[in-house]
């Protein structure tokens, strides 16, 4: 088969958005290529988002604050819409602090050299007064595709989980139309449409789909399987580590003796050996056997 050849132009670009084509593709390539790059541009260009924050004199989201027009569920929503651009590995703290009548701004935050803000601009809440005051302390990670509150609960009291939407994509369109070479009219135009939200270009974005398409469609012709040992039951142990007590199907009392105990996740659970946890108050050794059922059931277990 002839290598492809068809060109890539970008056609119409403003702020945060680029609309590219691409001719002409064999018939059904236009569908082909806009639909495999349409989810990849959802679901795998990786970004960064606020996972958490705590929020001077709240000790729940659903907390008012003296001298602030919005509640802790306003003051989270608003900090969703934050776009963060960060790429490191590890989680790191963004704080602000306020004070006096006006707006606050996501310009106030104190950032470390590697984070960035896109939007400046966005009010995050209102000061009613010169002695209002707010202040916020937000932990950022980098990540990719979405990640619900339940994946980052804290036991430490205040520290209020946020929904964290790290795809950079804010819309992707395509859509395909006719186009002719010479006297054939069965060739496909794709017109790709891709909105950002600032912290990447569209170009960077269209890159980095193409790529991760390209690695998947390599290791179809170059398969480099996993050992069929320790690799499996490690990834296994990642997965099930991110998920919660009460996602084990525990008994209520059990899970309620765990939580009391401060152990929130199967993580937390897993740093834990058997006969320390027989010791938790409320717990036994036949709890801890009802547990270790619990975890064999998703190729995990308890340190002993």
């Amino acid at each position: 088969m002839n290598s492809p050849q068809f060109s890539v132009r970008l056609e119409q670009t403003r702020e945060n958005y680029g609309k590219f084509v691409m001719e002409p593709l064999p018939e059904g390539f236009g569908h082909t290529l806009g639909n495999a790059l349409r989810r990849i541009l959802y679901s795998s260009i990786p970004g960064a988002a606020i996972s958490s924050v705590s929020i001077g004199g709240v000790n729940h989201q659903f907390a008012t604050l003296d001298g602030v027009k919005e509640d802790a569920v306003q003051l989270v929503l608003a900090l969703k819409q934050i776009h963060i651009s960060y790429s490191g590995d590890q989680p790191v703290k963004i704080s602000l602090s306020a004070k006096g009548h006006g707006e606050v701004k996501a310009s106030e935050f104190e950032l470390p050299p590697d984070i960035k803000i896109a939007n400046p601009e966005l009010v995050i809440a209102h000061l009613s007064d010169k002695s209002s005051k707010l202040e916020l302390e937000a932990t950022v990670e980098s990540g990719l595709g979405y990640s619900p509150a339940e994946e980052h609960k804290s036991s430490v009291l205040g520290v209020i989980p946020v929904d964290a939407a790290f795809t950079p994509i804010l819309r992707v369109n395509y859509s395909v139309e006719a186009t002719r070479v010479g006297r054939m009219t069965n060739f496909d135009k794709l017109i790709l449409e891709i909105t950002t939200d600032g912290t990447v270009t569209c170009q960077t974005a269209l890159q980095s789909a193409t790529t991760t398409l390209i690695n998947y469609f390599s290791a179809i012709l170059n398969p480099n399987p996993q050992p069929t040992d320790s690799a499996p039951s490690a990834s296994r142990a990642s997965s099930g580590g991110s998920l919660s007590i009460e996602e084990l199907d525990l008994p209520t009392r059990i899970s309620n003796a765990l939580q009391k105990a401060g152990i929130e996740s199967v993580t937390d659970l897993l740093s834990h050996p058997a006969p320390e946890l027989a010791k938790v108050k409320n717990l036994g050794t036949k709890s801890v056997k009802i547990i270790e059922v619990a975890l064999k059931e998703r190729g995990l277990e308890l340190a002993q």
